[in-house]
Parts: C-alpha cells; sequence; structure tokens
C-alpha cells in the first residue's frame, strides 16, 4: 500500500513523506532534499509510530535527500536504537555522499545500520527476522 503524507512541521514548513507498506516492513521515503532537526522530530515521530503496529519493521530511504544537519544524524541513529531496542529493524538505504559524510564527521558511520539499496535493506530486515526467530525459540 502506497501513501503520501504532509506533516506540518513548526507551521512554516511542511514535510512530504511517501509510505510504502510491505509484507515485512515499511518504506518511509522522505519527498525533501534537506532535513534540518525540526523536520527530523517530524520524521522520528512517523518512523516511531510503526512500533505500535504489527509491521514494526522500517526503512528510511533517503534517495531524495541531499543535506542533513547533525541533529538530524542523532535523530536517525537514536530512531535505530529505539527500533532494535523493541525487537524490530530500522534500515538506512540510498544515502547521498553529502549525507554520508554529514555521519561520518559525527563518527556515526560505523553503528548507522545502511545498505546502498533498498534491496539490500530488505535483505537486512528479513536475516533480522530470522534472527529474532531463532533467538526466540532458544529462550
Amino acid at each position: 500500500m502506497l501513501r503520501i503524507y504532509t506533516h506540518s512541521v513548526k507551521e512554516t514548513k511542511t514535510m512530504q513523506v511517501k509510505i510504502d507498506t510491505k509484507e515485512k516492513f515499511t518504506v518511509v521515503l522522505p519527498l525533501e532534499t534537506s532535513i534540518y532537526d525540526n523536520m527530523a522530530a517530524k520524521l522520528a515521530a512517523t518512523c516511531s509510530n510503526y512500533l505500535q503496529k504489527e509491521i514494526k519493521n522500517v526503512v528510511l530511504n533517503l534517495q531524495e535527500v541531499n543535506n542533513v544537519d547533525s541533529q538530524t544524524a542523532i535523530t536517525i541513529v537514536k530512531l535505530q536504537e529505539e527500533f532494535y531496542t523493541n525487537n524490530a529493524s530500522f534500515v538506512v538505504c540510498e544515502i547521498k555522499p553529502t549525507v554520508a559524510k554529514t555521519f561520518e564527521e559525527l563518527e556515526l558511520d560505523d553503528i548507522l545500520n545502511a545498505t546502498p539499496t533498498e534491496s539490500e535493506a530488505w535483505d537486512i530486515v528479513q536475516m533480522d527476522e530470522i534472527e529474532r526467530e531463532l533467538l526466540g525459540d532458544e529462550e
């Protein structure tokens, strides 16, 4: 199911996000070229809402995004931590070099679960699901 949402951010800026629900995960695709701290909070809220749904795993596709500020990069890494704490996957894909540079400058690139393509992100989610099932059987 494909949906496009427009979120109001600080009353003066809107943020469009395309949502595509798959069998095991949801793809969140910001339709913005730049995401800054005020928009990052709304993006985080959008993604976190999926932790309350049946399909909890999220792939954040940044193919449209050319710039993020440091707060946005930190917010994305915190989102990833929140998902894994709640036994759900959060994978970022299609990061442009300018965005990757922000993560590198903050030394967050090593802890970010990122893949070059959306297809590879799907693979990570599926592997995480298998791992959670196997670990669940052991408990």
